[in-house]
């Protein structure tokens, strides 16, 4: 892999002019020739930056791709706005096998987190060499990158920031969870604050980097329907799942699939055929024997707490939770608290907590 100092110098001298940059680098040949074409009084301080950048990169084992390394992403290379170069950290793969993008309100109903849920594990179940895409923010996104590490699919988080932080801080541990199995994707150095309009900018990535796009849930106005737009745009399958009409968090999809934007999708199968994939010929490991296998990892105290959860198939309520295993009060809630996060229990309305099958 070639230094990639240029690429990164350059991302800084024309940081709101990337179809410049691009243009520049097919013109020239490459990000050294194009930097050294500009003419810019700011060139010696982004220069600087980029050498900081690169020894940030080499201190914390950061991957890199530009565009003139042979396994930058083949999708994204596709894409007429891709970024200059990508900065990773975890086991990524992102040119290989079905990439699935999956995103949605960050104020998800329990159905669409249901059908997030269940699309990640039908999708496991049914497909092989699976990889989840998402933005790591709260409702659907979090949501699907849950899904895909308790099903142990690989799943690529693409933040709106530099490496250097995880953000919201709260889903800091699925982070560090997808670094085993995935990992973290973004084109922003280290430094870069998540501000409204990286978002925006990075749900393109969110698009160019998947085969598919499914919409789980949106209002009629939001990120998510800026991502289908821009799947759109780049010729990917757009898919959606249909609310009833008076749902105001499934009034985005619903107009998706009526103006014939997005295809109606309610399980996997309808993605699988609409896509031309072929189902795995060999069944995935059964949820249930994962889990299974998954609670020697578990504390004392968090295998009482399933045990009981999976016997009860409503849910149970915490006061009752506390009763039936004889742990205090503050225990119960912080174990369920850490289970949550590693989305092995839901919480429902009401303190009813329910196990994750």
């Amino acid at each position: 892999m070639t230094s990639p100092l240029y690429d990164i110098a350059l991302s800084c001298l024309l940081r709101t002019r990337l179809r410049k940059a691009l243009s520049l680098i097919e013109r020239y040949g490459s990000a050294e020739a194009a930097w050294h074409s500009i003419d810019d009084p700011d060139k010696e301080t982004c220069l600087m930056r980029a050498r900081q950048e690169e020894e940030w990169i080499r201190a914390h084992d950061i991957r890199v791709w530009t565009l003139a390394d042979e396994d930058y992403p083949y999708r994204l290379r596709q894409c007429p706005d891709r970024p200059l170069l990508l900065y990773g950290k975890g086991h990524l793969n992102p040119s290989d096998g079905h990439v699935v993008s999956i995103v949605g309100t960050r104020r998800p109903t329990e159905r669409g987190k249901e059908m997030t849920d269940g699309l990640v594990r039908e999708l496991h179940e049914r497909l092989e060499n699976l990889t989840i895409v998402s933005g790591g923010a709260y409702g659907i996104d979090i949501a699907a990158h849950r899904a895909a590490i308790r099903y142990g699919v690989p799943t690529i988080i693409i933040p709106a920031h530099g490496l250097d932080r995880i953000y919201p801080s709260q889903h800091r541990s699925d982070a560090i969870a997808a670094l085993e199995n995935g990992g973290i994707l973004t084109e922003f150095p280290s430094g870069t604050e998540p501000i409204a309009q990286h978002f925006v900018q990075r749900n393109r990535i969110v698009a160019g980097l998947a085969d598919a796009v499914v919409v789980v849930e949106s209002r009629e106005s939001g990120g998510s329907l800026i991502t289908a737009r821009m799947a759109g745009d780049y010729n990917r399958e757009l898919f959606a799942f249909p609310g009833r009409p008076s749902d105001m968090s499934s009034r985005g999809c619903n107009e998706l699939i009526r103006t014939n934007k997005a295809h109606l999708v309610s399980c996997a199968d309808d993605l699988l055929q609409m896509m031309g994939w072929t189902p795995r010929t060999t069944p995935a490991q059964p949820v249930q024997t994962t889990m299974v296998g998954l609670m020697g990892d578990f504390s004392e105290r968090q295998q009482t707490i399933l045990s009981k959860l999976q016997e009860a198939e409503e849910g149970m309520h915490i006061n009752l939770l506390v009763m039936e295993t004889q742990l205090p009060y503050s225990d119960v809630a912080s174990e369920l608290t850490m289970l949550e996060l590693q989305g092995f229990v839901r919480s429902l309305p009401g303190g009813i907590y329910r196990f994750v099958r």
